[in-house]
């Protein structure tokens, strides 16, 4: 005669089974998220800009914006940035892959742009003066503030010239989007501008992969580099010509969205 095991065993086993199965259902699932929301090296953060946006230059400051996008994207040094998920992130290339940047290290004409061109602002943004910097300090605390003195106050009259626009980067969309091991091979060969910002300049060099020797242009390349500078300085001339056109129109045609 065999002998049953006790009802309690019975529901304690099952009992065990089933949180198995569960622990195993989460692991899963969050493999998956892991997939969908990193890539290498940057981040993944829910922005999909397909084609190259339309920038325009925010009036009296070394940045752009992008006035036709429903998201908060600007270009600065060299560098495309966006605030996304109450984060800034930054990118050399208008689709990323992007770098989340912390609050300390946010350059500060970054942190100075109006609110008038945050094309997506957060709710938290209603109520602040439009032509004025967000208030950092008020919603980063005063720990940051500590860190960054005197962020809200500059020399208007002396502002530095901004960096041109990576024209070049109009010829990459969809699938012919590089991945980030081209990107920096297209980048050095069309875009001779280097970051006169600190702050840029050691994020720039932070994410600068080590090249293979046979990756490096070589002479071969000369002509081809030159006829793509021509190209993108042609670009460039053809971006501040609109500049100087939407400068006067940009404030009343489109308003920020609350």
């Amino acid at each position: 005669m065999s002998s049953r095991p006790h009802p309690f065993l019975q529901l304690l086993r099952r009992c065990t089974l089933l949180m198995f199965l569960s622990l195993g259902c989460l692991a899963a699932q969050a493999e998956t998220q892991l997939r969908i929301d990193i890539s290498v090296p940057g981040l993944s953060i829910g922005l999909n800009t397909p084609q190259y946006p339309q920038f325009v230059r925010v009036p009296r400051y070394p940045v752009y914006y992008a006035p036709q996008q429903d998201a908060n994207l600007f270009f600065y040094d060299g560098l495309f940035w966006v605030y996304q998920r109450d984060n800034w992130y930054s990118s050399s290339w208008y689709d990323g892959p992007w770098y989340e940047v912390r609050p300390q290290r946010v350059p500060l004409f970054v942190l100075r742009i109006p609110v008038h061109y945050y094309r997506n602002p957060p709710s938290y943004f209603g109520g602040w003066q439009r032509e004025s910097p967000p208030r950092w300090g008020e919603h980063w605390g005063q720990d940051w503030e500590r860190q960054r003195p005197g962020w809200d106050r500059w020399n208007r009259s002396a502002m530095p010239a901004p960096a041109p626009l990576p024209s070049y980067q109009r010829q990459y969309s969809g699938q012919r989007y590089p991945k980030p091991e081209q990107q920096l091979l297209l980048q050095d060969r069309n875009y001779r501008h280097q970051p006169r910002d600190g702050v840029v300049r050691e994020q720039v060099k932070e994410r600068a992969l080590p090249r293979k020797e046979e990756d490096r242009p070589g002479r071969s390349d000369k002509g081809d580099r030159k006829d793509d500078r021509k190209d993108d300085r042609k670009d460039e001339r053809k971006d501040e010509r609109k500049d100087r056109g939407q400068e006067k129109h940009s404030d009343r045609d489109k308003g920020p969205k609350h």
